[in-house]
């Protein structure tokens, strides 16, 4: 009997009106290995979008931190990272301590909205993944541009150095202070000012979180053109600021493309309004493009025009398993010239993520052990022809031999329990042990070469070494498990990451961003000119160095 099979979750006895692909052959084992655990699991991870994330990752033997994706807040644990002062080499700019002339003033201009309680502050001092932690003694929520426009104009006046946080989703360090800086919130800047339903413009303040974004457009038939594992926590202006990647890049492109414009308020308190609508303004240079991935060393944003494209009417998910990673490049190929302009995802992950979710959080896989995985998705505005094209790549797609097993959800419950065993990888590892993490943009044929390479490297020093990510941008996310946390092992990975990474013309940050933990690391991705003239940018906008100072570019000589 042929080694390759297709389990469509239908056969799982869901609920009436699940999808019913006649073609693809089901066995009687797999039939069991489904209804013996796949069933329960799918139940259970229906509302997974909502559960409590672990995430642990590099220089973090501290602790853990938890956060839900449809709460904006992350909780703070008993165990606290130490502050970043104590365990890295950095040394305090020389700017002055906040006074209490300070403090009055902007507890006029913010009545109410002014934090300096300890305890309230900490959940703002450290950082998603509980590796930084700040010392922050004052917190600033503004609820407009023209209080951020004040705030920074003060600060820049008094020399006081500011740190802006969206909402905290960060994974390099790059949302949370430091040493004292005063931390500057856009929690309150939450407003959408329009919404144009001909051309799918959605104009808004840059604290809407991105997940509340999208269910106000699919009420009005669109969606947002990023979608992140963080949405229900993450701001939107801390998605340009990081110019977030995620799963659709693939689909719509970078925020590169489809943002049309911004606003943002400059260190001394001026207000750059580049805040049109226009898909074409060929009129000098694309100030926006500057303030997209600065990670708040340049300024705040406060808005963003954004090109929303259309809520897909037809959306389906494909698991797929083959046995090599060239297959999954074949695949890939095979895939693009058969879905055409449904594609919308192309997600890869090896044996040991499909494993380490299967052991820590007891998800089934609907499939036979793989030594990779795909998740294809796609989404149209025809269900019958999107149907007829995914049948006819899956058909091709077995008849080559290119896949061993498969199995397709159109219903949004069990699409939604498909992508756990994707999304859910981190909150895996974190039960695995001690998580190095690296997110790397590197060319599409050498993307698991690394993870291979690693992993001889490591050999048994490591307990697991897991490869992951999306393979239709060339982004991987590779993770390595210890027991506890280790110099020599950390001694192992970098600089030897960083030296492979730029060996092979890629990037060492494909979408988390530089931040405070990457910083230093800027030189294998970029030329020394090119980060002179960053740090000229650096000091022509930011004189004083006020903003979000020892983060994304080194400090100048």
């Amino acid at each position: 009997m042929s080694t390759n099979h297709f389990v469509p979750l239908s056969a799982l006895a869901f609920a009436p009106g699940a999808y019913v692909n006649e073609s693809l052959y089901v066995t009687a084992k797999l039939k069991r290995m489904a209804f013996s655990g796949l069933y329960m699991a799918l139940k259970k991870s229906r509302t997974a979008w909502a559960l409590t994330r672990i995430l642990h990752t590099n220089k973090s033997p501290w602790g853990v931190a938890f956060l839900s994706s449809s709460c904006p807040r992350m909780s703070v644990g008993p165990m606290e990272p130490p502050f970043t002062a104590d365990h890295y080499s950095v040394s305090r700019l020389p700017f002055p301590d906040v006074t209490s002339e300070d403090l009055n003033f902007f507890q006029r201009l913010l009545p109410g909205r002014v934090v300096t309680d300890e305890d309230d502050l900490k959940r703002y001092n450290i950082d998603w993944l509980r590796t930084v932690r700040g010392n922050s003694k004052l917190l600033l929520r503004p609820q407009n541009t023209e209080e951020v426009s004040k705030i920074l104009k003060y600060c820049n006046d008094r020399n006081l150095a500011v740190s802006p946080q969206g909402g905290n989703t960060g994974l390099v360090g790059g949302s949370v202070p430091v040493f004292d800086e005063i931390i500057l919130s856009t929690a309150l800047m939450d407003q959408v000012t329009s919404f144009d339903q001909v051309s799918g413009t959605l104009v808004c303040q840059s604290g809407c979180i991105l997940e509340s974004l999208n269910q106000y457009l699919e009420g009005q038939g669109y969606i947002m053109p990023l979608d992140l594992g963080a949405k229900g926590s993450c701001h939107i202006g801390g998605n340009l600021a990081t110019n977030a990647g995620g799963l659709r890049v693939l689909r719509y492109g970078s925020l590169r493309g489809t943002v049309l414009g911004l606003e943002a308020v400059l260190p001394d308190g001026s207000i750059l309004n580049c805040l049109n609508s226009l898909r074409k303004d060929n009129t000098g240079y694309d100030l926006k493009q500057l303030f997209i991935g600065s990670e708040g060393t340049l300024g705040v944003i406060t808005a963003v025009s954004i090109l929303c494209p259309r809520k897909p009417k037809s959306v389906n998910l494909a698991l797929l398993g083959c046995e090599s990673f060239s297959r999954v490049l074949q695949v890939f190929t095979l895939c693009r010239d058969h879905l055409g302009e449904i594609l919308s995802a192309y997600e890869f992950q090896d044996l040991e993520s499909m494993r380490v979710v299967q052991t820590h959080l007891k998800l089934s896989n609907p499939l036979q052990e793989s030594a990779f995985y795909i998740l294809i998705e796609t989404a149209g505005s025809c269900e019958q022809h999107d149907e007829e094209k995914l049948n006819a790549f899956l058909a091709k797609a077995l008849e080559s031999g290119l896949v061993e097993s498969g199995t397709v959800a159109t219903d949004q419950g069990k699409i939604k329990s498909l992508w756990a065993l994707r999304e859910r990888i981190t909150e895996a590892l974190a039960h695995d042990g001690y998580v190095y993490k690296y997110d790397l943009s590197i060319p599409v044929e050498k993307l698991y070469a690394l993870v291979e390479e690693t992993r001889a490297r490591l050999g048994t020093s490591a307990r697991r070494v897991v490869g992951y990510g999306h393979l239709g941008d060339g982004n991987l996310h590779l993770n390595i498990t210890s027991e506890t946390y280790s110099e020599s092992l950390l001694a192992a990975l970098e600089p030897f990451v960083y030296q492979w990474t730029a060996g092979h013309s890629g990037s060492i940050s494909a979408e988390h961003g530089l931040g405070f933990k990457k910083r230093d690391h800027i030189y294998y991705s970029k030329s020394s000119e090119a980060v002179q003239l960053m740090q000229r940018l650096k000091k022509m906008l930011d004189p004083k160095g006020i903003m979000n100072p020892y983060k994304t570019i080194p400090q100048a000589d």
